[in-house]
């Protein structure tokens, strides 16, 4: 093994080579412009050592980038921010039909349907045009925990079910006409696999690869409220208690900020921060 390989252990546990394009990559993502990335990069690379984690890595990284350019370290933190929905499923539930919603789609959240055997509470029920889809939200709250191949079995086979149903709302009009799966994290090959046979179409952090929910989040500025920078924690905690769970809403809504008793002069900060990231 070459003398200046160094390892780093990633969220599973698992040690792997420092790849200096990964990094690089995932600075460029925030919007960081070339120079603030390579300086960033080479700071990084001078600090490592033989076993430091991911974790280490991230946050030596965010911590330069929030100095530096905070809009692009909101951005950074995206990851980050989606376990921050927790520590429950729920909030990472609406934050998926937040995101349905600003895409076109007509949503639900945990409605009840009756299935042929049981009745089942579907995460998100979402229309567009002639297509219904019952969308299923599996969140996990620790990092390095994979989305495996029990959940899109157990999903497709409460779909079928509702599929099958001569009495719920819908099924007097139509059957639903896809299943999706929807995770904060990854699925494992046979997840996929699974997946592609039974024709379930799975969402997660970077699947399918150019329209991935990181992709999605990107592409239209639908940033959870837990990527900002200036919010504390307790009052993204008040957000989403409210079902503000997207920068978006609190741009529409910014007289929450007034219930939490923000000054002025920080209001507008946060205002700025935000506004930034939605049209991004």
């Amino acid at each position: 093994m070459p003398e200046n390989v160094i390892h780093i252990v990633k969220f599973s546990g698992e040690s792997v080579p420092f790849k200096e394009e990964k990094l690089k990559q995932s600075l460029k993502r925030s919007g960081a412009n070339p120079d603030l990335v390579q300086s960033i990069l080479e700071q990084v690379k001078g600090e490592l050592y033989e076993g430091i984690t991911t974790k280490e890595l991230y946050n030596r990284a965010y911590a330069l980038l929030k100095k530096k350019k905070p809009i692009s370290a909101s951005r950074y933190k995206l990851k980050k921010a989606i376990y921050e929905l927790g520590p429950t499923g729920f909030p990472f539930e609406k934050f998926i039909n937040a995101i349905l919603h600003y895409s076109g789609y007509r949503t639900e959240v945990g409605k009840v349907l009756q299935g042929h055997c049981v009745k089942h509470e579907i995460d998100v029920i979402a229309e567009k045009g002639q297509k219904l889809i019952l969308v299923e939200c599996k969140f996990h709250g620790e990092q390095g925990r994979n989305c495996n191949v029990k959940i899109p079995l157990y999903i497709h086979s409460r779909y079928q079910d509702v599929k099958l149903s001569p009495d719920n709302e819908y099924s007097k009009t139509r059957q639903p006409d896809e299943a999706w799966v929807v995770t904060n994290t990854r699925f494992t090959r046979d997840a996929i696999a699974y997946g592609k046979c039974a024709g379930l179409y799975l969402l997660s952090w970077d699947y399918p690869k150019k329209n991935s929910l990181k992709s999605r989040i990107d592409r239209l500025g639908l940033y959870p409220i837990t990527v900002s920078t200036l919010l504390s924690s307790r009052e993204k905690q008040f957000l989403l208690s409210r079902d503000v769970v997207l920068c978006r809403q609190l741009m529409q809504d910014t007289f929450y900020l007034d219930h939490l008793g923000v000054s002025e002069n920080r209001k507008r900060k946060i205002v700025k921060e935000i506004a930034s990231l939605c049209q991004h």
